[in-house]
């Protein structure tokens, strides 16, 4: 809601079929049938209405998503080449596990799930909680909470989300951000500053 009590245009403050809880909202209504509804949030992280994907994502509203660092005993960490059908840097190198929080959903729930869905992990160590990011342009307008987990694969990476995937040392992702930084996901590039200043 604005100052004046009435939802800015392009927020649903009540959309239909979001059901906290379930794996993917939906908007039940039949011309946004299997359509995913995010929960859309203030400067402040603050829930303020929902939108479909597509709309929070033409609009740059605010939203919520996670970044998940995955690291082997050998210190290297894994990182993802996302598929070719993503709508937001096809073909860019990425955090090894990334997704946007479902409408209800927390950031820590999010996070388990998304290490499921897209690489297939169930049975890491428990995740750890780095920090948290700002909505940004070069977040994609999400607030980022970024997690580390260490295990050491194998995979089973989701085809529609990752194209493929590989462990890296960290100096190599360092040097290589810098040299060729459009090879990669603008995110992965302010969550890795921000990892190196730990």
């Amino acid at each position: 809601m604005n100052g004046s009590g009435q939802t800015p245009k392009g927020y649903h403050v009540n959309s239909p079929g979001c059901n906290p809880g379930s794996d993917v909202p939906r908007d039940s209504t039949p011309e946004g049938l299997n359509v995913e509804i995010f929960d859309v949030v203030n400067d402040r992280d603050e829930i303020i209405g929902r939108n479909s994907r597509a709309e929070v994502h033409r609009l740059g509203l605010q939203h919520r998503a996670v970044h998940i660092l995955v690291f082997n005993s050998r210190g290297e960490i894994f990182l993802q080449k996302r598929s070719m059908k993503k709508d937001c840097f096809p073909g860019a190198w990425d955090s090894s596990a990334a997704g946007h929080l479902d409408c209800g959903e927390d950031y820590d729930t999010c996070a388990v799930r998304e290490l499921r869905e897209e690489l297939g992990v169930t049975s890491a160590r428990p995740l750890q909680r780095l920090f948290k990011l700002s909505a940004t342009r070069e977040t994609g307008m999400e607030h980022v909470w970024v997690y580390r987990c260490e295990t050491e694969g194998p995979f089973t990476l989701h085809p529609d989300e990752i194209e493929t995937g590989a462990w890296f040392t960290p100096e190599h992702v360092t040097k290589w951000i810098k040299e060729r930084p459009q090879d990669f996901a603008s995110a992965l590039i302010v969550v890795w500053r921000k990892y190196l200043d730990l």
